[in-house]
């Protein structure tokens, strides 16, 4: 698997909460997307990260299509929990039950067009622990089965992350981590448990990359952020505080010929080896320019330093 994966968020299009409350990022050109995986892989991109609830199945279905005769060429990971009305593109709830992580996951290949998927991931960060026991049991199943290679919880809670770890064939957690959010808990437990560490949110939701942006459209989560999306206040933009912490990283994050994202990528990489950051993605530009820093490499230790430096930590 690459050291680099790319997250399809966004190629899912727009959806939205029950009431109104926009969850994807915009509208997406499908074909764009498709070639922008393309791109992907001709670079050596080879771990994609989707969700079945990612514009209510249409991130999935584009994913599938995009990777096509090159599926057994890659890592697809996909995640499940949330219930959705696919035809109003609306989140409408969510299901722990054993039962449904089966059907959901019937769906799931159904829509990437494939008969196994790479990584499992449960997509509730807050269900709880004794329920989510069960559910790791039943990935355990799926593995025997052969549908399922690996399985994986998408929580920032360590204890949390730690149920799923006792399971044979759990390989990873995914986490929010970016060089503005450590998160030193799950990373410990990572290396404890001999988990991938892989990293949602690496480019702190866009502000990583540099470019400064007013207003968001009406169809993009930033432009009405939830209480969990930090650094977008009231989404009249990107939070003053957060950009003035980008542009004091600037210099060290750009240095060695790397872009912002570039460098942002690399602290990942320096931080643990475990790290797969998953930065998202709309264009074929994007993919390219995320793609570039694995050409690049992590930071150094020096650059690492100063980081935590400039940010006092």
């Amino acid at each position: 698997m690459s050291a680099l994966g790319f997250g399809c968020w966004a190629i899912g299009g727009e959806w939205q909460s029950a009431d109104g409350q926009p969850l994807g990022w915009g509208k997406v050109d499908d074909e764009e997307s498709v070639r922008a995986v393309h791109r992907a892989l001709d670079l050596g991109v080879t771990f994609f990260d989707t969700a079945d609830v990612y514009g209510t199945g249409h991130s999935e279905r584009v994913l599938g299509r995009a990777l096509g005769k090159r599926r057994a060429d890659v890592v697809v990971a996909t995640k499940w929990g949330n219930v959705f009305d696919a035809p109003a593109r609306t989140l409408t709830g969510a299901d722990d039950s054993p039962s449904y992580a089966r059907r959901a996951l019937t769906a799931s290949l159904r829509r990437l067009g494939t008969d196994y998927v790479d990584l499992y991931q449960l997509h509730l960060s807050d269900a709880e622990p004794e329920q989510a026991a069960q559910l790791r049991d039943v990935c355990e199943e799926f593995v025997k089965e052969g549908i399922v290679r690996a399985y994986a919880w998408s929580t920032d809670d360590p204890a949390r992350a730690a149920v799923f770890a006792e399971g044979e064939h759990c390989a990873a957690v995914q986490h929010a981590l970016n060089v503005l959010q450590d998160a030193p808990d799950m990373l410990a437990l990572c290396e404890e448990s001999e988990l991938a560490s892989i990293n949602r949110s690496p480019l702190a939701m866009g502000l990583l990359t540099g470019k400064r942006r007013g207003s968001m459209e009406a169809g993009d989560i930033r432009s009405r952020p939830p209480a969990w999306l930090q650094g977008f206040g009231d989404g009249s933009g990107a939070d003053p505080e957060w950009l003035a912490r980008v542009d004091a990283l600037r210099e060290v994050l750009t240095g060695d010929g790397r872009t912002l994202a570039q460098g942002a990528l690399a602290w990942l990489w320096a931080r643990s080896p475990r790290t797969v950051p998953i930065p998202g993605f709309r264009s074929v530009a994007q993919a390219e320019e995320n793609a570039g820093a694995m050409a690049k490499g992590p930071l150094t230790p020096g650059q690492l330093a100063e980081i935590d430096r400039l940010l006092g930590r």
